[in-house]
């Protein structure tokens, strides 16, 4: 597959899976990843080249910024690290039980969260940092996403969960997945008005947080990330969403090798990239929504495969075209 002129595949790209593409607070610029070869990464995109790696004893399965200096991540590890960039130091924040899945920073309460395969969500302090709480979840965390200063959580066994991060005393609403197969991811619409959630079987649902009948009603799910190959429909998980700050469309990668992007107020696509050397692994709009960060990389969906593409991470600047809903 050869690059396109709106498109580049970056330099020094981890040895191993990559786990998460997260472009930094307010830049077009910075962007972290977090690997299986046990090391997270700093990009810097306009210059193609990685500014920063340290390490973590075990893969990592998770990484954010809290702001333009600080990251965090974890993983099998069991460890939450703290990295300043300018200090170019490390701490050990905590710990869980099981390994870290998930790694969020909510601005709005200036909060650090873990999601952990040990069945809790933990709230940490950066300016200490230490714990600032445990909360139990029905199951493992698979996924979770942070809209305004609520935390929407995905569990096994398809539970969706929605906290309150200023009063984590209960929870704000319970809830089921819409989809009948094991939640893969979610993410938030930028306006704070719900989340759209992927499932392991090709479909992705869009849910409003209002409970009330009315907003309910518009809560829909669509089919997606599917080839029709000799007769036969293959379906693939949609491991990566990924939302655009400005126009809230989003952008979904599956393990088809395809990203897509929708208008999911007026269920529509607006577009598909070029198929990709193999599964998708995680997206990330910088902060206007001018590139997206695409992590091309194996998530071992069936057993060793005949041949095993590298991990690669490109970078696409998208156009207005691209990205925004059509009037």
């Amino acid at each position: 597959m050869g690059e396109t002129p709106n498109e580049f595949k970056l330099k020094n790209s981890p040895e191993d899976g990559i786990s998460a593409v997260k472009f930094g607070p307010n830049t077009n610029q910075f962007l972290l990843v977090s690997s299986w070869d046990t090391s997270v990464r700093l990009y810097d995109i306009v210059t193609d080249n990685m500014r920063i790696q340290y390490g973590h004893t075990a893969p990592v399965l998770d990484c954010c910024f809290q702001d333009t200096v600080h990251a965090y991540s974890g993983g099998l590890d069991k460890t939450l690290k703290m990295f300043d960039f300018n200090a170019t130091t490390e701490t050990n924040v905590g710990s869980h039980e099981a390994p870290i899945r998930c790694v969020e920073f909510c601005n709005e309460v200036n909060v650090v969260i873990t999601g952990s395969w040990d069945s809790t969500v933990k709230l940490w302090d950066p300016r200490t940092p230490c714990c600032a709480g445990s909360f139990s979840q029905p199951d493992k965390v698979y996924t979770m996403s942070v809209c305004g200063d609520r935390l929407v959580v995905g569990t096994a066994g398809r539970k969706i969960l929605v906290w309150d991060l200023r009063n984590m005393g209960y929870v704000q609403q319970r809830r089921e997945s819409s989809l009948k197969y094991q939640t893969r991811c979610i993410r938030t619409f930028p306006n704070k008005q719900g989340y759209v959630l992927s499932s392991i079987e090709g479909r992705v649902a869009v849910e409003y947080l209002d409970p009330s009948p009315e907003i309910q009603k518009k809560k829909y799910a669509f089919k997606c990330h599917r080839i029709k190959e000799g007769g036969a429909e293959l379906i693939y998980p949609v491991n990566a969403i990924a939302f655009h700050s400005v126009y809230n469309t989003f952008a979904t990668g599956g393990s088809d090798g395809y990203v897509n992007i929708w208008d999911g107020f007026n269920k529509k696509r607006l577009c598909q990239f070029h198929r990709y050397p193999t599964s998708i692994a995680s997206l990330s709009f910088s902060s206007d929504g001018s590139v997206l960060a695409i992590a091309s990389s194996y998530m071992y969906e069936q057993d060793e495969p005949d041949t095993l593409q590298e991990d690669d991470i490109y970078i696409r600047n998208v156009s207005d075209q691209e990205t925004k809903p059509k009037s």
